[in-house]
Order: C-alpha cells, then sequence, then structure tokens
C-alpha cells in the first residue's frame, strides 16, 4: 500500500512539475514576442525619423527667400555701442 501510495505522489509530482515547466515557457515565449513587437515598433520609429531627417520626402522650395526680398528689409543698427573699456579702467 505504501509503494502505490509513493508512486501515485511521484507521478504527482511528476504531471504538476511538467505543468509548471510548460506554463513558465509559455510565459518566457510570450515576453519574447512581446519584446520582438515592441523592438519592431522602435525600428519603425528610427525609420520614420531617418527619413525626416533625411528630408528625401519633403519640398521645401516654398520656404526659400527670394533674394530681391532681402533688398526691401532695412538694416538695423545697434542703439547702443557695447564698449565694455571703461569696466576695465583703472582710473574710475
Amino acid at each position: 500500500m505504501k509503494k502505490i501510495f509513493l508512486a501515485a505522489m511521484i507521478f504527482s509530482s511528476l504531471v504538476l512539475s511538467a505543468k509548471t515547466m510548460q506554463t513558465t515557457q509559455n510565459k518566457e515565449e510570450q515576453l519574447k514576442q512581446e519584446h520582438i513587437k515592441e523592438q519592431m515598433r522602435r525600428e519603425e520609429k528610427y525609420a520614420h525619423e531617418q527619413k525626416f531627417y533625411q528630408g528625401k520626402d519633403y519640398n521645401l522650395s516654398e520656404e526659400r527667400v527670394d533674394p530681391k526680398d532681402l533688398d526691401s528689409v532695412p538694416m538695423i543698427e545697434p542703439e547702443n555701442d557695447f564698449d565694455m573699456t571703461d569696466v576695465y579702467r583703472d582710473d574710475i
């Protein structure tokens, strides 16, 4: 009777450990898949940013300044000449 009880105990522990290992492997596989999806999302973001930085897909010719328009902009003279010689004078 003790041998049957011992055999049943060993068998049940083996079945339980097999289920635990299977769920652990499933969780690891699920974490792996989530990690892969996250990395793929990051790579897509990087690819998009590289397109933006390279500027191949953008037409910026409308934003160019016409050199003729620059002649009509008045030259702004500085209000004060920034002179710091009085800071370094010894006779004050």
